[in-house]
């Protein structure tokens, strides 16, 4: 009986540290080595993870009022998080592997072996293993599914990367294409290939005529696997800089990653940001420096164009002057794709913003600038440039830049302690390089990202523009 009681104990133990690890994957795109080497709380892996597997092995006695206060913890610190465990196919396929594995060695442990202490690690890295086995066999039906799908439908392909804009650039070209043609894009920010496929399976279209995919990646060759998926025809290079530099190392490194949309067989036409270091075809494009009188306010931006050796006025009511450049590119791809510059113009003058990237929402007397998903230096500055000239008094919300470099959070210091009469602190990873180059400004460091909304109506008033400039989840 007390065998069974251990057991039973065991098997909730189990459990309880899978959960910790399977949402810590989730986090992370199921690579272990990011989350043992690459993760932003460390110490949540001592507090949730080590700690009690020592205490659960060491102690003797009241293990089940150690397991009580054990879920307690982990339940009220993920309660916290605004990045939650989602309970998808492959979580759930998890923790019947974890189930059925501890059991089976556990039973097998008392039977056979006549264990005194039952085994944690093992069945968890056992789950762990036929897990991956069981998801890349999924993931070779869900490819060819895919595959069969998008040659039935045979759209035109384009493919969109940068370091930052190319959610923008993406949400703008469908926006003018959408004029013309039956056109398709990725959704919300679904970059990854898993994520392509399944969109692919569930939501594309069958009379799509034009298909625009979104191309991420966290490490070299993710980019090479969409691109020999999908294959093309057009494809899009945004402006690269050093966003997610602690995966890739160097910023040479992040450039190839992006340039291996390239490798695309039906490639017809590349479209790249003047900046990027690429050998002269004549497949290639090169956008930025053609653009001319950038303006921008709170109301939008215009700016000029030089195509084919002429110029062209356009306005659209989307804020901040860096996305003159993501305009841009939507502007090249749909005039290769035969809409005029008449047609272009009149549908960038209806371009809705896109969601948490400089959105502009009026709320009790307070203009609101959500800048939420805009997270890299140049974007960041260009936001504080664009609501300096503001007369009233100017707050800021942010993490700093995430997955950057101690320099370019100085420099963004600065520039916030030259714009913004009260900062508001959130997140732990740049909080000390934050909070000591910010010397003018009121501050705010706020700890728990939950009581975000208290401290807005405590130290905000009408008249007050508030920007939320890039934002963290709460385990960074």
């Amino acid at each position: 009986m007390m065998d069974l009681l251990y057991l039973l104990e065991h098997l909730i133990f189990v459990l309880s540290i899978g959960y910790y690890l399977i949402l810590n994957l989730q986090w992370y795109n199921y690579k272990i080595n990011r989350v043992i080497l690459h993760h932003h709380q460390p110490l949540l892996h001592i507090v949730f993870f080590l700690l009690p597997l020592f205490i659960y092995f060491a102690i003797k006695e009241y293990i089940f009022i150690f397991l009580i206060f054990y879920i307690l913890t982990l339940f009220l610190w993920q309660k916290k998080l605004d990045k939650k465990l989602v309970l998808t196919g492959r979580v759930k396929r998890f923790f019947l592997l974890l189930f059925f594995t501890t059991l089976f060695l556990d039973l097998l442990c008392l039977a056979k072996f006549n264990c005194k202490v039952f085994p944690t690690i093992i069945p968890i890295a056992i789950a762990l293993i036929i897990s991956n086995l069981v998801e890349k066999f999924l993931f070779t039906i869900y490819k060819n599914q895919a595959k069969k799908r998008l040659e039935k439908i045979n759209p035109t392909i384009i493919g969109v990367t940068a370091s930052y804009g190319k959610t923008s650039i993406k949400n703008f070209l469908y926006q003018i294409l959408k004029n013309r043609f039956r056109v398709y894009a990725t959704p919300r920010s679904v970059n990854t290939l898993g994520g392509i496929l399944k969109d692919i399976n569930e939501d594309l279209p069958l009379d799509t005529q034009i298909y625009i995919a979104e191309a991420g990646a966290r490490e070299r060759g993710d980019i090479y696997e969409i691109s020999s998926f999908l294959n093309p025809e057009y494809v899009i290079v945004g402006k690269i800089g050093p966003q997610h530099i602690e995966y890739f190392k160097t910023i040479e490194n992040i450039i190839a990653t992006k340039l291996e949309i390239l490798s695309s067989k039906k490639l017809k036409k590349a479209f790249l940001y003047y900046e990027i270091p690429v050998n002269k075809k004549e497949e290639f494009v090169k956008f930025g420096e053609n653009i001319k009188n950038v303006e921008a306010s709170l109301d939008g931006i215009s700016f000029d164009l030089e195509l084919n050796g002429k110029n062209y006025h356009f306005k659209a009511p989307i804020l901040g002057a860096f996305n003159a450049i993501n305009l841009t590119a939507a502007i090249m791809v749909a005039y290769e794709l035969g809409m005029s510059i008449d047609e272009i113009q009149k549908a960038l003058l209806s371009l809705k913003p896109i969601e948490h990237r400089l959105q502009k929402i009026e709320a009790n007397g307070k203009i609101i600038i959500d800048d939420s998903y805009n997270g890299n230096l140049e974007g960041m500055i260009s936001s504080y440039e664009l609501v300096k000239s503001y007369k009233g008094r100017k707050v800021v919300v942010t993490p700093g830049i995430v997955e950057s470099t101690k320099e370019a959070n100085e420099k963004l210091a600065k520039k916030i302690d030259e714009v913004f009469d009260l900062v508001i602190i959130t997140g732990k990873i740049n909080r000390d390089v934050l909070d000591k180059n910010i010397k003018r400004a009121k501050k705010i460091i706020l700890k728990d990202k939950s009581n975000l909304q208290d401290v807005l109506a405590n130290y905000t008033k009408s008249k007050d523009l508030i920007l939320f400039s890039n934002d963290a989840p709460s385990y960074m």
